[in-house]
């Protein structure tokens, strides 16, 4: 190994998806600093150039094969093997000072690597010592064993988290784990024969482990019987795990390396031998090798399950009162599954927060920012005269921007999406006169996001069967959002190819329609700006599920610990924040630039309630204007 190479001071740059760390680094090629070196670390899905490696698809799948190729190189006993013929120490150095001599993003990376038969991953991972700017996913920052396995070190640097408006539920998310029943039947299996194989080659100690990792899974096996949620101490007791070293166990886990050395028993998978007592085990071993593999859950098959127990494992050493165990059963034993949710976000960034120089959180779409402060810097023990606020206005000036709500519709029905009111044929009917209405008018895309596919899916059908659709159709093309998230930029360049033809051709067509679902990949990080997107509709309120064991755990929590500042229960403050910073997020998807100029019309009457306008972004908020009746908004657009 070299030795390692000095850091010089840096900056962060954290985003959520792939696409912004790209167009971040683009806008850092326009500015006048071209001689600022800059590195773009990705997954190995994204920057891995092994076609036999690549062709894997599965994320989980790439980065096992890539780390057993490299084990089967640093192993002696595999000297003889092939690892991985782009990483090798010379190339990966010489792809480093390539890559640092100008300005480049994830996609010019790969090309270069590729050039140079070098391994775009972890020649990006040599770069970073050298590098001045560093743009990273979330993932790789706020994970702290990735973090440290990428080699960033925080300390005397600037940490730069952008799109930051879900930053609480993305370090919540990273740090929750689910395992399924299958993934349980699968690594006791393995384990089994494991144990089988090697009683009379391993040591004693080893043995005793490689039991209590048996007698775990037994008894989660066991577990995962009824529905439950519990705290982890009560979910110790009741499992009989609570006399166990879960530290000392996961210790083993990590030195020994078990869950790789039963990779190798994956492709030699035959049904152990059941050990007697443990009904439910033997009814689910029953159930998960008899599924045909459709009917399994995707990660059981794309990662090594013990792997994924281990995750699980780690994060029963949490605190007591910083998460919660929920058992989610399905009709399926096999997709019955085990979830550690994580409540707390403070204790896994209050690293961030203090190794960093400084740490600045930015986003479009902040408020309200007290969630922030409350939740993540004062439950961290950061002080209120660390924390610096600043807010601006938008590019745009105020006629460029037209935002209004829709409380009535062509025939003056109040428009009222609640949940016991949208499914109404009336509703949907009115819903369909406003879209039909906006879309004579209105040149270009125009954008309507509904609170979910489900719903989307019963308006459609609604439209296709009254004649709606073909009504819109007239003036616009209608576009679907698919649900495969894979099918997206297919449909996107369809839509925006639409557009671009409409008004070239300046036919009776002035563009398209695209039917959106919030929490969809066309409500995130995609930017529809100029005629992309000169109307965004947002119907309803897009409330999540007030049912949902995890929603409800995470509201009881809150209560708990945090009191609002006029003195509202935290948890439902949190439950109509989740709402508009979903909305905030979606109707900000229009305006993008200084020139730029959209309608955005909020399609209730309950967005006239100053309880809910007041969580929109200020520079919607200020221009806001209800619609006394439906004629008044159609006055108004040709002038946007």
């Amino acid at each position: 190994e070299d030795e390692e190479e000095e850091h010089v001071t840096k900056i962060y740059y954290c985003s959520r998806t792939h696409s912004q760390l790209t167009q971040f680094v683009r806008e850092v090629i326009r500015c006048p600093y071209d001689d600022v070196r800059v590195i773009s670390l990705g997954s190995r899905q994204n920057m891995c150039i092994n076609p036999a490696v690549k062709k894997l698809n599965s994320l989980n799948m790439i980065n096992d094969k890539c780390l057993e190729l490299q084990q089967k190189k640093s192993q002696q006993l595999f000297k003889y093997l092939p690892g991985c013929a782009f990483h090798k120490q010379e190339l990966l150095h010489a792809f480093k000072d390539k890559a640092l001599l100008e300005v480049t993003d994830i996609e010019q990376l790969v090309v270069t690597g590729k050039a140079m038969k070098a391994c775009p991953y972890y020649g990006a991972r040599y770069a970073v010592p050298a590098a001045e700017i560093v743009a990273l996913p979330y993932n790789t920052l706020l994970h702290k064993s990735t973090r440290e396995a990428c080699g960033i070190k925080l300390a005397g640097n600037v940490v730069i988290i952008d799109e930051a408006h879900n930053l609480l539920e993305t370090i919540n998310n990273i740090h929750s784990v689910e395992i399924t029943a299958s993934q349980v039947v699968k690594a006791h299996s393995q384990l089994s024969q494991y144990e089988k194989k090697y009683v009379s080659r391993l040591t004693a100690k080893n043995l005793m482990y490689v039991r209590q990792i048996l007698f775990v899974l037994s008894h989660i096996a066991e577990f995962l019987g009824d529905v439950r949620l519990l705290n982890l101490n009560d979910f110790l007791f009741q499992a009989k795990l609570d006399n166990l070293n879960m530290f000392k166990l996961l210790r083993y886990c990590h030195r020994s390396r078990i869950s790789k050395k039963l990779n190798g028993f994956v492709e030699k998978y035959q049904e152990a031998e059941i050990r007697p007592g443990n009904k439910l085990l033997n009814i689910m071993y029953f159930d998960v090798l008899s599924a045909p593999p459709k009917d399994l859950q995707p990660a059981s098959l794309m990662r090594s399950p013990l792997m994924q127990i281990e995750s699980f494992l780690d994060t029963l050493t949490n605190a007591n009162q910083d998460g919660r165990v929920v058992v989610n059963k399905q009709v399926k034993l096999s997709q019955t599954s085990l979830r550690f949710l994580m409540l707390n976000p403070a204790v896994h960034f209050i690293s961030v927060l203090k190794e960093a120089r400084a740490v600045v959180v930015a986003g479009g779409t902040m408020q309200p920012i007290s969630e922030f402060k409350d939740q993540l810097f004062h439950a961290a023990g950061i002080q209120s005269n660390r924390i610096m606020e600043f807010s601006c206005g938008h590019v745009i000036p105020g006629r460029q921007l037209l935002p209004m709500v829709v409380s009535k519709g062509p025939t003056g029905a109040s428009l009222d999406f609640t949940y016991q009111s949208r499914d109404k044929s009336h509703m949907i009917e009115e819903l369909g006169r406003v879209v039909t209405n906006v879309c004579n008018v209105v040149p270009g895309g125009v954008i309507c996001f509904f609170a979910s596919y489900d719903y989307e899916s019963l308006v459609y059908a609604a439209w296709e069967k009254s004649g709606v659709i073909n009504k819109i159709e007239a003036k616009k093309k209608v576009f679907r959002e698919p649900k495969r998230s894979g099918l997206a930029d297919q449909v996107l360049m369809e839509y925006s190819d639409c557009i671009k033809r409409c008004l070239s051709w300046q036919g009776t067509r002035t563009g398209a329609l695209l039917l959106s679902v919030v929490g969809g990949k066309m409500s995130e990080g995609i930017n529809f700006s100029d005629d992309m997107g000169r109307c965004v509709m947002m119907v309803g309120l897009p409330y999540p599920n007030i049912n949902s064991p995890e929603l409800k755990e995470k509201m009881s929590y809150l209560n708990a610990h945090f009191v609002d500042q006029e003195g509202r229960l935290a948890g439902q403050v949190h439950y109509e924040n989740l709402c508009m910073k979903a909305v905030n997020q979606s109707i900000g998807r229009a305006i993008r630039h200084k020139d730029d100029y959209a309608a955005i019309m909020l399609v209730d009457q309950r967005y006239s309630k100053p309880s809910i306008s007041n969580k929109l972004p200020q520079w919607i908020s200020k221009h806001l204007s209800v619609a006394d009746n439906f004629s008044q908004l159609m006055q108004a657009l040709p002038k946007v």
